[in-house]
C-alpha cells in the first residue's frame, strides 16, 4: 500500500499544518510517512504544495500523481489535476483548512478522537479546529482505506532538525548565522532550545561577520557551529582561509539550493559542491561530509564536531533545502560519535607561524608547516576510516551501480526497490573514500541534481574513471526526482 496526498494553496492558507497533522498521526499508528514542500518566495498569496506519500513499508520520496488533492483554492486544482491517478479523490469548496482535517481523516478510515490528540498538542483554537473538522468529518462520505491501528515509536523530523539533534547531543555552545533559506529553520530550531541544552544562538548582521565570529568563539574552547547557503558561503571565504591557517575548530553547515546569485531561493539543487571542496586561498585541510537523511544528518553533524576538534580543522555539512525541509520517518536511533573540547588558548596568527605563535617569513619554518598540514591531510584520512564515508544499497555486486550523494538518496533507495542494482551513496566527499574497485568493470549511473554532475566530476579526478555522459541522470529545475519518474531513467540505463 502506498498513498499520495496533495495538499494546495496560497502561502497562509495552511498547507503546511495540514500535511504536519496527517504525518505525526500516521507515524504514530506505525506507518512510514515522507513530505516535501514546494513554496515561492512569498510571505502570502502564490501557489504553495506538500506532498505527502505514506506507506506501510518504508518510504523515502514522493512520485508523480496523487490519490488525494487537497485544494485549498480553485487554482490549486487547475496545476495540478493532470497529476491525479484514474481513481482519485479532490477535496475543495471549503474556506477553513481544519475542515479538511476532517475530511481526510474520514476518507482513510482514521478515528476522530487521533485528531482531537493533535489539535490538543496544537493548543490554540482547540474549539474551533475542533468544529471545523468535525464537520467535515461527518460530511464525508467515501472511504479510501481502512488503516490499521499500531503504535509506532519512529521519529518524525526533517533533515535540518535532523541537524539540530546532532548539534546538541555533540554538545554545542554557540550557533552563529545570517538568515538565508534553505538554512535559516535550522537558526529558529536551535534558538528554541537554548535554555533546555545550554547553548547561545546570535543572528549577526551579515556572513562575514557570521565566521569571524564563530572563528573568535572557537578559539576560546566553545563548540562553535555557523550556518548559511551558498551566496552567503561565498563570503565566508576568507574566513574559511583562516581557519584553515590557524587550524581553528569550526562546524559550517551549508545549505544549497539553485544558484548562482540569488538564483531560486526556495527550491533544491546540488550544485555547491565544488565551493564546498575548494572555497577559500591556498592550500588548508578541510572534511565536506554530506547526509542524506535525518538520521545521518545526525550522526554526520556529531562526526563534523569530533573531526573539528581531534585536527583543528574547519568541518563542512552539506545539505540542501529538499533534505533540510522534508520529513522523514526515522526507525533507527543515531549513533553519535562524542568529541572533547579543543580548549587550550594559544595564539592564532593567520600569518605562518613560528613555536611562539608569531609570524614569519623564514623559508625553513613555512615548508615545515606546510609538511605538518599535509601529515595531517594523511591522519585525518586514516581516522575516517572508521565511519562509514560510502554506504552500499540496493543488490550488491550488480553490474549495475547508480552512485550518487545528499537527498537523492531517498528517491534512489525506492527507484531501484526490484531492479538489478546496486547504489553507492557517497557521504565523505573529503576525504574521499575508496571506491574504485566497487566501480571498476561496471556500468555506472550519475543522480545528481545539478546540471553538471559535479559528484562524477570528483569520481573522475579521485579514481580515474569517467561515467559517460549518457548514463548521468542530472535534474537541474530546483525540483528534487520523483521515484517513479527515476526508476524509468535508470531502467532505460540498465546492462543485463
Amino acid at each position: 500500500m502506498r498513498i499520495s496526498i496533495l495538499f494546495g494553496g496560497p502561502a497562509g492558507t495552511g498547507p503546511n499544518i495540514l500535511t504536519n497533522i496527517l504525518g505525526r498521526t500516521l507515524v504514530k499508528q506505525g506507518y512510514f510517512v515522507f513530505y516535501s514542500r514546494d513554496y515561492q518566495s512569498l510571505i502570502r498569496g502564490g501557489h504553495n504544495f506538500n506532498v505527502l506519500t505514506f506507506s506501510d513499508k518504508p518510504i523515502h520520496s514522493n512520485e508523480s500523481q496523487v490519490d488525494i488533492l487537497v485544494a485549498l483554492d480553485k487554482n490549486t486544482e487547475e496545476i495540478h489535476k493532470h497529476e491525479l491517478k484514474k481513481k482519485s479523490f479532490v477535496l475543495s469548496g471549503h474556506d477553513e483548512n481544519m475542515y479538511y482535517a476532517g475530511r481526510l481523516f474520514k476518507l482513510l478510515g482514521l478515528n476522530f478522537d487521533l485528531l482531537e490528540e493533535e489539535f490538543k498538542e496544537l493548543g490554540n483554537r482547540f474549539k474551533e479546529n475542533m468544529k471545523e473538522a468535525k464537520e467535515g468529518y461527518d460530511e464525508e462520505k467515501d472511504n479510501l482505506c481502512a488503516l490499521k491501528y499500531e503504535k509506532g515509536d519512529s521519529v518524525f523530523m526533517n533533515g535540518n532538525q535532523g541537524l539540530a539533534e546532532g548539534a546538541v547531543k555533540s554538545g554545542i555552545d554557540i550557533y552563529y548565522a545570517y538568515p538565508m533559506t534553505p538554512a535559516t529553520s535550522l537558526l529558529g530550531e536551535l534558538a528554541e532550545r537554548q535554555l533546555e541544552d545550554n547553548l547561545l544562538v546570535l543572528e549577526l548582521e551579515n556572513e562575514i561577520a557570521v565566521i569571524n565570529a564563530g572563528i573568535g568563539s572557537a578559539i576560546t574552547g566553545a563548540k562553535t557551529m555557523i550556518g548559511t547557503s551558498g551566496g552567503g558561503f561565498d563570503l565566508m571565504g576568507e574566513g574559511l582561509s583562516l581557519a584553515g591557517m590557524a587550524e581553528i575548530p569550526l562546524v559550517i553547515f551549508l545549505s544549497q539550493r539553485p544558484g548562482p546569485a540569488t538564483g531560486v531561493a526556495t527550491y533544491t539543487a546540488q550544485g555547491d559542491l565544488n565551493i564546498a571542496r575548494h572555497s577559500g586561498h591556498g592550500e588548508f585541510n578541510r572534511v565536506v561530509l554530506a547526509p542524506g537523511d535525518p538520521k545521518e544528518c545526525q550522526e554526520l553533524t556529531s562526526q563534523s564536531f569530533y573531526l573539528s576538534q581531534v585536527f583543528g580543522i574547519p568541518s563542512i555539512i552539506i545539505s540542501d533545502k529538499h533534505l533540510g525541509e522534508s520529513f522523514y520517518t526515522v526507525t533507527k536511533k543515531p549513533k553519535i560519535t562524542p568529541s572533547r573540547k579543543l580548549t587550550s588558548l594559544t595564539r592564532y596568527n593567520s600569518y605562518e607561524k613560528d613555536e611562539e605563535g608569531s609570524a614569519t617569513e623564514d623559508a625553513k619554518i613555512i615548508v615545515a608547516n606546510i609538511e605538518a598540514r599535509l601529515k595531517k591531510k594523511k591522519e585525518i584520512d586514516n581516522d575516517t576510516k572508521k565511519f562509514d564515508r560510502v554506504k552500499t544499497h540496493g543488490k550488491k555486486n550488480s553490474k549495475n551501480v547508480v552512485v550518487s550523494w545528499g537527498s537523492t538518496k531517498g528517491a534512489i533507495l525506492d527507484a531501484i526497490e526490484d531492479l538489478d542494482v546496486e547504489f553507492l551513496q557517497v557521504l565523505y566527499i573529503e576525504p574521499f573514500p575508496q571506491i574504485k574497485k566497487d566501480l571498476e568493470g561496471k556500468n555506472i549511473i550519475l543522480v545528481e541534481n545539478s546540471a553538471t554532475g559535479m559528484l562524477g566530476e570528483v569520481i573522475a579526478e579521485k579514481t580515474g574513471i569517467f561515467i559517460e555522459d549518457k548514463n548521468k541522470i542530472l535534474r537541474y529545475d530546483g525540483r528534487p526526482f520523483l521515484h517513479d519518474e527515476l526508476k524509468k531513467e535508470i531502467e532505460k540505463r540498465l546492462k543485463k
